[in-house]
Formats: structure tokens, C-alpha cells, sequence
């Protein structure tokens, strides 16, 4: 979910260098609804597609056979190229089709496309390696001044050093 905040955040900023009004979130959107409803229905659906992405890299990348580092951005980059073909059924299809801009052929979008994804993966993997993080080991125990039976370590005894507590006489 965060990760795909982070992609509706960083849209205007794209929209602006690439010269290419192509965004995620109003597709979404006004493939559901119109008016002012737009925005926050497209954004919530926008991050339930990245909670459901995220759920399921966090269950297969360990499956993944790349440096932990780059399997965010490889999958999420993948399934950038993978599914972008789908454009063209978006610019046949979606009831909002001739308000939004044409992705078949359309290099900037395709471009926009894949920094989203680059910035997504980035997020994504490294959310995931914080937060599945193998637990740091436990500190080895303390010598104990005390064996099993009680009456104290034998290591100690055969250094010659005062349990704790004793002094030397």
C-alpha cells in the first residue's frame, strides 16, 4: 500500500518532465465513476492493486533467483512490459476513453509507465526486506557463575578466579 502511494505521490512530478498526462489513478477511476469521485475512488483502487502486488511478491521473492536488492524493481518492472500491451483494450474499452491519453504507441506514457513501476519496486522491496527481516541471532548466554547442580562452573574453579560475590583470602 505504501509503495503505491508513493507512485500516485510521484505522478505529477512525471506528468510534468515527460510531458504526458497518462495517470494511473484517474484510469482507475474513471473506469468506475465521474465528477470529484474520481480521484479518491481511482487512489483507493490504486492502492488495493498495490496491497494485492505487494501481498503476493512478499510470499514468492524468495522464489526469485536475483540479489535480494533487485527483485523489487524486477518484478514490478516486468509486470510493466508484461501487461502494458493491455493499453490498447484501454483505448478501445474504457467508458473514459477519449478523455484520457492514447497508450498504444504512446512512448511517454510507456516511459511514465516505468519509472512508476522502478519507483514502486524500489519501495516495495525494500519495505519488504525491512519488515521480513530474519530476526538478528540472540547473544550467546553469559557464563554462569552456577552449574546445573548448583554448586558453581568449573571453569571458574579451575581458574582460580572468586565466584561473584567472594573475595580472596
Amino acid at each position: 500500500m505504501v509503495a503505491a502511494a508513493v507512485w500516485a505521490l510521484e505522478q505529477p512530478l512525471d506528468k510534468l518532465l515527460l510531458h504526458c498526462e497518462y495517470d494511473d489513478v484517474q484510469l482507475l477511476g474513471t473506469a468506475v465513476t465521474r465528477g470529484r469521485a474520481v480521484y479518491p475512488v481511482g487512489l483507493a483502487m490504486h492502492i488495493a492493486n498495490g496491497a494485492v502486488f505487494g501481498a503476493l511478491y512478499a510470499n514468492f521473492v524468495g522464489t526469485i533467483p536475483l540479489p535480494r536488492p533487485l527483485c523489487g524493481p524486477a518484478v514490478s518492472l516486468c509486470e510493466h512490459v508484461t501487461l502494458w500491451p493491455l493499453g490498447a483494450l484501454s483505448d478501445r474499452f474504457h467508458p473514459a476513453r477519449k478523455e484520457l491519453p492514447r497508450l498504444q504507441g504512446n512512448q511517454r506514457a510507456f516511459a511514465q509507465g516505468a519509472l512508476r513501476h522502478l519507483l514502486f519496486g524500489l519501495t516495495l522491496g525494500e519495505l519488504e526486506r525491512r519488515l521480513n527481516a530474519a530476526p538478528e541471532p540472540a547473544p550467546p548466554p553469559a557464563a554462569l557463575d552456577v552449574s546445573s547442580n548448583g554448586h558453581g562452573s568449573i571453569e571458574r574453579a579451575a581458574s582460580g578466579e572468586p565466584a561473584s560475590g567472594e573475595s580472596r583470602r
